[in-house]
């Protein structure tokens, strides 16, 4: 082997790990549940999924004898 004289030489390793554009899949994914979240908020009442019905408290009823 080859001698360095006494000289350290610094060895650099580039490791590429296939380009990192991987996450837009993941972001489409979580834009969408949010978006059906949104949607099933809004129109709950219509799908019937616990939407308030209003009831009166009171119902007056008028009886006019002749």
């Amino acid at each position: 082997m080859a001698d360095d004289n006494g000289t350290e030489r610094e060895h650099t390793t580039v490791v590429e790990t296939g380009g990192g554009g991987g996450g837009g899949g993941v972001l489409a994914v979580v834009l969408l549940i949010i978006v059906v979240l949104v949607l099933l908020y809004i129109f709950r009442a219509d799908l019937g999924l616990g939407g308030k019905t209003v009831l009166p408290s009171t119902v007056n009823v008028n009886v006019n004898h002749s």
